[in-house]
């Protein structure tokens, strides 16, 4: 029996921070919460925390909200303990159930949660590749992409010629590439996507899903394009601060056009060499000016020769006049 008249001593909320206990007595005030809290003590499921609440309260109207209201917290509360109780089963096969039934609900956290206890006990039987085919589709529906890239590779490594194996080789970089990281930070991630669509296309070239991994390792090449312009960019922009920078960037650039010849980035790459062989030959010393200044006309040549109309013609036409006009001896 509820014996309203009783004192409690000590808050059962005094174990929580003040704002969550400001927040748990706003919502102990609320009219539409009070037959819930009623209902949880008479379930005898509440406890001290119960016995506390309902001697704040009183019942008052809205009897059809609370219905509602404890209905559904109720089924929400069910739910959770429905799943800590499959948690703690024993049973491999309810556990393995349970995972399937919380993919196919969208729960992939449960459904990897679970799968991960269950893939150990299932190896060498009948849905050993089923299960850790599944494991791998939660975590990448669950977006831990590295996570799925992994269980993927070791579903493609334990089952070459198992029923979703394409797929697992495709799906294992395709999440890999959904990570890829900003061009100024490490792009492991970058390479390993690289790497399994690379090994995808090989093993599967006339798969359906070709034409999307193609475009992929394009967007992913061009991320490292991305990247390598910007350490041009910044060798360039040190100019000859501590030592010749400009020489890390001709190096890094010219590599960098070798690597990605077909990088949107090309042109400004490119650009860079040319105005670091600029920079070295107008502040260089008489005894290597000649062999600088015509090293910065030929490279000015194959410039202009691929991008003849490009946005940096004026600047590249500005650097060969200055080639042309301290090159010695001009008829070779």
């Amino acid at each position: 029996t509820i014996d309203p008249g009783r004192n409690m001593t000590t808050s059962p909320l005094s174990n929580f921070s003040p704002l969550s206990s400001s927040l748990l007595h706003f919502v102990l005030e609320s009219t539409t919460v009070r037959w819930f809290l009623l209902r949880l003590w008479i379930s005898k499921k509440s406890g001290i925390f119960a016995r506390y609440i309902t001697q704040r309260i009183m019942i008052r109207k809205h009897y059809p909200a609370c219905i509602l209201l404890s209905t559904l917290i109720l089924l929400i509360a069910s739910s959770c303990g429905e799943y800590m109780r499959v948690q703690q089963s024993t049973d491999v096969t309810e556990r393995y159930s349970y995972a399937k039934k919380y993919y196919n609900t969208e729960k992939y956290k449960q459904s990897a949660e679970l799968l991960e206890t269950v893939v150990p006990y299932l190896r060498g039987t009948g849905e050993g590749e089923n299960a850790l085919y599944l494991l791998a589709k939660s975590y990448y529906a669950d977006k831990n992409y590295r996570e799925a890239a992994d269980v993927f590779e070791k579903y493609y490594t334990t089952y070459p010629n198992g029923e979703y194996t394409e797929l697992a080789r495709f799906y294992s970089g395709y999440g890999l590439a959904q990570q890829m990281p900003d061009p100024r930070l490490d792009q492991e991630p970058t390479y390993r996507a690289i790497k399994e669509l690379q090994l995808f296309l090989d093993f599967y070239p006339q798969s359906e899903k070709a034409e999307e991994a193609t475009q992929l390792l394009f967007d992913l090449q061009e991320n490292l394009a991305r990247k390598e312009l910007l350490n041009v960019e910044l060798y360039y922009n040190l100019g000859n601060y501590i030592f010749n920078n400009y020489e890390s960037a001709i190096i890094t650039g010219r590599n960098a056009l070798k690597d990605y010849p077909y990088s949107k980035y090309k042109e400004d790459i490119h650009f860079y060499v040319l105005s670091s062989l600029y920079e070295i030959a107008k502040n260089s010393v008489e005894s290597k000016k000649q062999e600088r200044v015509r090293t910065l006309r030929d490279e000015y040549f194959a410039f202009v020769n691929e991008f003849p109309e490009g946005k940096h013609r004026k600047d590249a036409d500005r650097y060969y006049d200055f080639a042309y006009r301290l090159i010695e001896d001009k008829v070779e």
